[in-house]
């Protein structure tokens, strides 16, 4: 949530920032703002809306020179969505200037305190307390801005990624983070901000990433200095190749950044698997496994955490892990699980799922299950980001960026590896027949292919989509491995096209769902020919009988659903167990055309964010 771009160096600062603002605008954002520094002055403009909304006011308003400068986008947290609200956030001064990611806990009492002491306060948020809090320190204790800012940090309560300028001392940028995500590149004789690599990809391809409670001291005429903020003790930096280039992060051609990671999702898979799975030696290897190995086959119990669509993925390997390794799961909400108290033993492992690796409730999850001596295992998309050090050990997706706030590849490619890592433990433990073990290394191989094949299921979709699109509700269908497929076939249509729709084990339609069933409720029915095929045959019976519209996904020549359903979309076969992977194909699909086609926002949906790093 929110996103941060700042610059020093030779170039205008403006065009750099505001290109990285529209790189970030998939992080979800209500404002945008930003501020320049030239010739001893500071220069504001901000908005609620877009950044385009920005860019039209900064055209009228906004002198748009100068060498250093700060943006933001806002998800607003404390205070309404307005222009006021917006960041950048001077001090009272009007000396220092803030953008700031996270919420401070603490701020009402700070600004109390800072009221008695004659501040005044132009905003609803908890951003302008903690800069003025900065100058208030900065005056008292007659210090330069990087203590000040280490000294206020160390009084707030809560998360952050802020960046600091003081224009009396425009030199250098500061820069903390503690639960937010916030990377430096740096180039040659300039430096930049912001809340992940995707803003200077085209500038440097050297990045370093702040660990949680380190500040950035970023100076043109001195190296790079990183501290600790508790104690001010100096960090080297470590500075990270970034594995990601320009092309990955436009949009190739397509539409919206959604359509292209659908797209994308055969080389997704493909390169989550490159290298770890061997089919012709019979053999799946991923390092942070085999490192590890014993604790997996030792494990009492495999706890998975995760929100969203990474809480879905973690679901199907709930079925995947007890079928192939005979390991009790359990996937918890990481939201929940922080609160409840849980019973978390030595024996257990924990399987932390996120895609960007920055989810707060996540992050904190995997923190509790470290304190009670749990071994935990991240697996998640993006190359050091929170969670990839965080975690005792992990693997990443190797999906590439996705930008899209709902996630596809993600789904898809968290999938892949967490199947992979249930082969690999189950064929440690011999819980699973030889035969059946090298079928799935030979399934799994083929899966690329039959994702781009389900692919050409568009025209389809996109005709369905059309009959559809302005229904009020709809009732996602699934059994076994592909109930969570249901679920998450909802979440892609809810956070899209703002339809309400629920997904559902299809057995549990006749304990309450059936009831919403007539002629004006489409059904979505994911049906494959698998172990429980006559099962969902007799649900698809039951919503007929009661006139409800069925459109089901099925296997590549299925004629019993056929007969029955009004819309049938094909996938090719395979495994029950590798059928979710091709089973959303379609669903992603039909999401996306209906949310076009009632002019949504496909990629910025409303009120969402990408990466939620507020709790």
């Amino acid at each position: 949530m929110c996103g941060i771009v700042g610059y020093i160096g030779h170039r205008e600062a403006y065009p750099v920032i505001i290109k990285g603002l529209k790189r970030l605008e998939y992080r979800g954002y209500d404002s945008a703002g930003v501020v320049l520094y030239d010739q001893g002055e500071l220069k504001l403009c901000k908005t609620k809306g877009k950044v385009s909304d920005l860019e039209a006011k900064a055209e009228k308003e906004l002198d748009t020179t100068g060498t250093i400068g700060i943006g933001h986008t806002r998800w607003a947290t404390h205070g309404v969505p307005n222009d006021v609200n917006s960041h950048p956030h001077y001090s009272n001064s009007g000396n220092l200037v803030i953008v700031h990611n996270g919420i401070i806990e603490n701020y009402d009492p700070l600004k109390k305190e800072l009221i008695k002491r004659g501040y005044t306060f132009k905003s609803d948020t908890d951003t302008e307390v903690l800069v003025n809090l900065i100058e208030e320190i900065k005056k008292q204790e007659h210090i330069k801005l990087g203590k000040a800012v280490q000294i206020a940090l160390n009084q707030v309560v809560g998360a952050y990624a802020i960046v600091v300028f003081d224009k009396q001392n425009p030199d250098e940028i500061v820069a903390a983070r503690l639960g937010s995500p916030l990377a430096i590149g740096v180039g040659e004789d300039e430096f930049f901000i912001s809340s992940d690599a995707s803003p200077f990809i085209e500038y440097t391809a050297n990045a370093v990433y702040l660990d949680d409670e380190e500040m950035a001291i970023i100076s043109l005429d001195k190296p790079l200095a990183i501290r600790k903020i508790k104690d001010d003790s100096l960090v080297d930096p470590y500075v990270q190749e970034l594995q990601m280039n320009l092309e990955q992060i436009e949009k190739g051609g397509f539409d919206h950044f959604m359509l292209k990671e659908i797209y994308e999702q055969p080389n997704a898979i493909k390169d989550t698997f490159r290298g770890r799975l061997r089919v012709a030696e019979g053999i799946v290897k991923i390092s942070g496994v085999e490192d590890n190995l014993q604790k997996f086959m030792n494990a009492d119990r495999i706890l998975i955490i995760a929100c969203g669509t990474s809480w879905h993925a973690g679901l199907v390997a709930e079925y995947i892990f007890e079928e192939f390794a005979r390991i009790p799961v359990e996937v918890e909400y990481a939201s929940e699980f922080r609160y409840r108290n849980p019973v978390i033993r030595p024996n257990d492992v924990v399987i932390a799922i996120s895609q960007s690796g920055e989810t707060a409730d996540t992050l904190a999850a995997i923190k509790l299950a470290k304190e009670s001596g749990a071994f935990v295992f991240g697996v998640c998309n993006v190359v050091g980001s929170s969670i990839s050090r965080e975690t005792h050990s992990g693997a990443y997706t190797h999906a590439g960026p996705e930008i899209g706030v709902a996630s596809t590849k993600a789904f898809t490619t968290q999938i892949t590896l967490l199947t992979l890592m249930a082969l690999r433990i189950a064929r440690a433990k011999g819980t699973m027949a030889r035969a059946d073990y090298y079928r799935y290394l030979q399934e799994l191989e083929l899966v690329p292919d039959l994702v781009a094949e389900a692919l050409k299921s568009n025209d389809n979709v996109q005709a369905i989509a059309a009959i559809y699109k302005d229904a009020p509700n709809c009732i996602y269908l699934g059994r076994g491995y592909n109930y969570p497929v249901a679920l998450e076939g909802a979440l892609k249509l809810k956070e899209i096209s703002y339809i309400h729709a629920e997904g559902y084990p299809a057995a549990e339609m006749k304990h309450g769902p059936i009831a919403l069933i007539d002629e004006r409720m489409p059904v979505v029915v994911i049906a494959p020919k698998q172990e429980h095929y006559d099962k969902i045959v007799s649900n698809i019976q039951e919503i007929k009988a009661r006139s409800g519209k069925i459109i089901a996904v099925v296997t590549k020549g299925d004629t019993q659903v056929k007969a029955l359903a009004d819309h049938v979309i094909e996938i090719p076969e395979t495994s029950d167990a590798l059928s979710p992977l091709l089973a959303t194909i379609p669903l992603q699909l039909l999401s996306y055309h209906i949310a076009v086609m009632r002019n949504c926002n496909v990629d910025q949906p409303r009120n969402l964010a990408k990466s939620v790093t507020v709790e």
